[in-house]
């Protein structure tokens, strides 16, 4: 069982101070960020040092962690340009420090050693002895390489101490590398996937074809669509040419197992996500969690609810990834890389207000929407309601009868009550595919 008999803490990815303000209210125990630099998501929103230090303190305020990624694989010029920013970091005191090198460790350990540190999935933790290694250095906490099965973790469970603790991802996106030690954008653009700049190459599109020279073939070869001529050799297998790319892992349907396991801290992945798929993955858990914890049926009798909610969102076709199998065994590869949408993220409300007897919530518009449209209001405690959208009206206050441009603000009229933080969002028919996550 887990090791302290206590529900395990729910971590949730924040690309930004809004969406971490969501995380914050929909459930989340803590939540991880990164800085505008030394973190794994360069292309993220991310934070910036005024921004950090209001995150910390409004997450704090409610009760919440904060985990800051300090996770790159630092080359020699990265190592002294961490030290001022580590020296930032001890004086504004996140809950712990995310870092996956050892030269990073030995200078935030030294730096601002008031602050815990966690080891990244970066660091590829898949033995009990590595997770005893970095317990003897002074790590507080050791992320679980994705290749490990639930039988793994609950062996390593009984080789470490008690005080050191386990967290592993819950759902969300997959990389194909081991534990995301990815050459893969380096080899085609430059970009060091391990210095945070991934363009995420295994989610493209590749043909495979034979070239033959007369009767003779020379070969299997893969094409990245958008260039041509650029031949990989390749063996092929009936997988499709969608070589690289991964179903999402969700384990919503057997978190009792993860616990069973001694699993401390449940991960979800996604800080390059919006707050719609952060709200829906969010009170998801929280309410799994909260159903497991009243005991009885409350959580098997869930299990439906649960299904819908987390498909609220964008999403690829789900996998229980190695947890109850083997690298090897197929549990990660698909033959596509197009997301499912059953829900369009329409706004984070801002604010509700009384204009003229009416009610009004006002959002940051981020897709297009138009009056006549039936919206929904998603609420932290999971009780959604849907209206017909009757009026919107722009910054100045004039109504507009669609609103296409993303990022406006603007008012719109709603029926029922509504507060901050409640999600605006369209739901879709017929669950579309789409490349996109907003």
């Amino acid at each position: 069982m887990h090791k302290s008999g206590a529900l395990p803490e729910l971590l949730i990815p924040a690309s930004g101070l809004e969406t971490l303000k969501v995380a914050v209210h929909y459930g989340a125990d803590a939540v991880y960020i990164g800085g505008e630099a030394f973190s794994l998501r360069a292309k993220a929103q991310n934070f910036t040092e005024e921004e950090m230090e209001q995150a910390i303190l409004y997450a704090h305020e409610h009760g919440v962690k904060v985990y800051v990624t300090v996770n790159i694989l630092a080359h020699n010029q990265d190592l002294e340009e961490a030290d001022p920013y580590l020296r930032f970091l001890g004086r504004i005191r996140p809950d712990a420090l995310l870092v996956a090198d050892p030269g990073i460790f030995v200078r935030a350990r030294r730096i601002c050693p008031q602050v815990p540190v966690h080891i990244s999935t970066q660091a590829n933790n898949v033995n009990y002895e590595t997770f005893r290694f970095w317990h003897d250095l002074g790590a507080e906490r050791v992320v679980c390489g994705r290749e490990l099965s639930l039988g793994e973790i609950r062996q390593i469970r009984e080789h470490i101490p008690d005080s050191l603790e386990i967290e592993a991802f819950v759902h969300g996106a997959m990389c194909i590398s081991y534990s995301g030690r990815c050459l893969l954008s380096n080899y085609f653009t430059g970009r060091d996937a391990n210095r945070g700049a991934c363009t995420h190459p295994c989610r493209w599109q590749y043909r495979v074809f034979e070239e033959t020279q007369g009767e003779e073939s020379s070969g299997l070869w893969i094409e990245e669509e958008t260039r041509p001529g650029e031949r990989i050799p390749v063996y092929e297998n009936e997988r499709g040419t969608f070589l690289f790319n991964s179903k999402d892992l969700c384990m919503i349907e057997h978190i009792p197992d993860m616990i069973e396991a001694g699993i401390d801290s449940l991960k979800i992945e996604g800080r390059m996500k919006n707050a719609l798929y952060v709200a829906a993955c969010t009170r998801t858990y929280r309410r799994a969690l909260d159903d497991i914890a009243r005991g009885g049926q409350c959580y098997e009798d869930g299990m439906d609810w649960y299904r819908r909610q987390i498909r609220d969102c964008t999403f690829r076709p789900f996998t229980t990834g190695f947890f109850y199998r083997k690298p090897g065994a197929d549990a990660q590869i698909y033959d596509s890389n197009t997301y499912e949408k059953t829900c369009t993220y329409l706004g984070c409300v801002q604010a509700v207000r009384e204009i003229g007897g009416k009610r009004y919530i006002e959002i940051i518009q981020k897709n297009k929407f138009s009056e006549g449209e039936t919206a929904e209001l998603m609420h932290p405690d999971g009780e959604d309601g849907s209206f017909v959208i009757r009026e919107i009206l722009d910054e100045e206050g004039n109504r507009v009868r669609s609103a296409p441009h993303p990022q406006q603000r603007l008012l719109v009229r709603i029926e029922g009550g509504a507060e901050r933080f409640d999600i605006l969002r369209r739901r879709e028919e017929q669950g579309n595919a789409d490349s996109s996550q907003d």
